[in-house]
């Protein structure tokens, strides 16, 4: 059952991109003329052709970045609908598997941006109360919300979801309004949208490279746009930035007028907050602040969605996913959300100001746009795009962010190193974990599920002898060929513990890069009594074992191949007849394997971030009281007799001497 789940195009969908999409970029005006005042030479804050300049370049930014590369080229690269660096490496890997590393660079970058995103916004937000409550205590504050928007996150967010939209439209206007009652004083800041106002201020200003990390964040949001895409749809979102970055430029070409005209500027000015009329300080302040709320909660769900992909395509670990509401795409991830609010909270009381949060924020996004133009390169060429299209758009847009992350690089020291830390720590997480799954996919044996493989099953279900593990086993496999199965599965029906049930069920299931497929195939090795189901699931479903299971008999019982009900005696008289489920992990352990060390360290990392962060039950999603884990050695060294004397003779050798 493949589907297209693309969202269509409405009002609704309109209100609601704004409310999801824009949060992140529509709150930069918040700090990105104040970070490029504090990066202007002293004296020189109210110069025109230095204010001009760097409002052109934010617009032009605004349009190449956001606009050309994000919502008319790279909206379009969507994987049945749905977006994001790692929807875009679903669609080439087949082709550029090595490609994951991109894939887990842009999307640990991302991660590390959403962290700092709610510190940012909210903290900016607060701080313009200083205006009219200069001792506002902004830290205990800024905490306390960031608190309660991780802590609500358990409970979802859809019954205040519909309310988003029209804030942020409120938002947008009262940005556009405030820039327009600026831009009336000075009709002169539109030459802003000559390029070459831009040009002469990047040839011409001092520290360019400082400054163009100030510009920069003005698109810091274009990623999660991009993320953004199966919420919302690709018309909803094209239609409402054009509101969006209408808004935006007139909010900054009116801070860029009240710059001009203002003797009293300073680099701790945020001419947003200053160039509010005094009557209007209070609202705006909680207007910001509103914005900053909805912008982080677009984040940390866009995060959730980062990992449940990442999950889907065996770069992150398969934890714990959570669905609080029946709303579509809403999800919560309980180990994600703690990380991130422990984070977030170090990141607040360590920096404590958002000038100083400027310094740290920026450096990780221009990674995941770089990562983002490389894959989108090998999209146009799997999709046989000519080259003379593909190699100039790519180069100019990686030359832009090249530039961009050179200019950020001068962040590093400053606080730019936070969230490259954090990214390399993911990237790590990811890269161990994929890597990890591969060295024990090498070590795997696969065993024939021939006549005599079927034969011994059955001769344990009726071995009375042989105490009853359940009425249905339902072990868990791998193999893609339905005619075989791992190794460890034999070891576990056979030497290990015998298990006699009634049934046996085989189950593998393949998350596929279709969002919303479900499908699956039943071979039945004996009736009534052995089956193998392969199931398909797309990587938006995710893996629900024990439901999916149940799913599948109950529906092959209705065709009459299967029994479901209990054989044990004592139940037959029972109200609910219908037999028991027993689910079977079957574990390998590395005993005396010889690995290269790379790969002993890569393993060692792939074995701690598995005890940190998951387990094989909530890995496939098992009710835990239907669920058994069992470890066996994955490759033993065997010894001959003679080998053991020898090793022995050997050792009493050494005890002499």
């Amino acid at each position: 059952m493949k589907e297209n789940h693309k969202v269509p195009f409405s009002a609704l969908g309109v209100v609601l991109a704004i409310g999801i999409v824009f949060g992140d970029i529509g709150t930069s005006p918040l700090y990105v003329m104040r970070a490029i005042l504090n990066a202007l030479p002293a004296g020189q804050l109210s110069r025109p052709e230095y204010i001009l300049g760097a409002v052109s370049c934010v617009i032009w930014t605004l349009t190449i970045q956001t606009t050309l590369k994000y919502v008319i080229i790279t909206l379009r690269a969507d994987n049945k609908g749905e977006g994001g660096i790692l929807s875009l490496y679903a669609l080439i890997r087949q082709k550029y598997r090595w490609a994951y590393v991109l894939a887990g660079i842009g999307a640990a970058t991302l991660l590390a941006d959403g962290i700092i995103t709610p510190a940012m916004t909210v903290m900016s937000a607060i701080e313009g109360l200083n205006t009219i409550a200069p001792n506002i205590p902004v830290i205990p504050v800024t905490i306390a919300i960031v608190l309660i928007l991780f802590l609500v996150q358990p409970f979802g967010t859809g019954s205040l979801g519909k309310y988003f939209g029209p804030l942020m439209i409120i938002w947008f206007t009262m940005m556009a309004v405030m820039g327009i009652s600026q831009v009336i004083t000075d009709f002169s800041v539109f030459r802003a949208f000559n390029p070459m106002y831009a040009i002469n201020f990047l040839i011409e200003v001092p520290h360019t490279m400082f400054m163009l990390g100030a510009i920069f964040l003005c698109t810091t949001g274009a990623e999660a746009l991009y993320s953004d895409l199966g919420h919302c749809g690709l018309k909803n979102i094209r239609i409402s930035w054009i509101y969006v970055k209408a808004a935006l430029i007139l909010n900054y070409l009116g801070q860029a007028a009240w710059i001009i005209n203002s003797h009293h500027v300073t680099h701790d000015t945020n001419p947003f907050f200053a160039m509010m009329p005094t009557w209007f300080s209070l609202v705006g302040v909680i207007m910001a602040t509103l914005a900053a709320i909805i912008a982080s909660q677009a984040l940390i769900s866009g995060s959730f969605t980062v990992i449940s992909e990442a999950i889907s395509l065996n770069i992150w670990p398969n934890v714990k996913i959570q669905y609080p509401t029946n709303i579509k795409g809403q999800l919560y991830i309980p180990s994600i959300n703690h990380m991130m609010m422990v984070l977030c909270i170090i990141i607040i009381l360590t920096m404590q100001s958002s000038m100083k949060l400027e310094a740290a924020y920026g450096l990780a996004i221009t990674l995941s746009m770089l990562m983002t133009s490389v894959l989108l390169f090998l999209y146009f060429v799997k999709n046989n795009r000519p080259l003379w299209f593909s190699i100039p758009l790519t180069l100019f847009f990686v030359i832009i962010e090249l530039s961009f992350f050179i200019a950020n690089m001068q962040k590093f020291a400053h606080g730019g190193f936070v969230p490259i830390i954090i990214a390399g720590v993911l990237l790590l997480f990811m890269y161990s974990w994929y890597n990890g799954r591969r060295i024990k996919r090498h070590y795997t044996v696969y065993d024939q599920v021939d006549e005599q493989y079927i034969n011994q099953i059955v001769k344990i279900s009726e071995d009375t002898t042989i105490p009853k593990a359940a009425t249905h086993l339902v072990y868990i496999v791998k193999a893609n060929n339905k005619n075989f199965l791992e190794s460890k599965i034999a070891y576990s029906l056979f030497k290990q513990t015998p298990k006699r049930a009634d049934t046996y069920w085989f189950v593998r299931i393949k998350r596929t890069d279709e969002p919303y497929e479900f499908s699956y195939e039943t071979t039945v090795y004996a009736p009534k009594k052995i089956f193998r189901i392969n199931i398909r699931a797309g990587f938006k479903l995710g893996i629900h074992t024990d439901k999916y299971v149940n799913l599948i008999a109950n529906e092959l019982e209705r065709h009459g191949l299967v029994d479901l009900s209990s054989r044990y005696p004592a139940m037959q008289d029972a109200t609910d007849k219908r037999g028991d489920f027993k689910f079977m992990v079957v574990d390998r352990i590395f005993r005396n394997v010889h690995m290269n060390p790379s790969r002993q360290i890569i393993f060692g990392c792939y074995n701690l971030v598995k005890k940190l962060t998951t387990s094989d039950t909530q890995m496939y999603d098992i009710d835990p009281s239907l669920a058994v884990v069992e470890t066996i050695p994955l490759r033993q060294v065997d010894h001959t007799e003679d080998q053991l004397r020898e090793l022995l003779k050997q050792s009493a050798e050494e005890s002499e001497a």
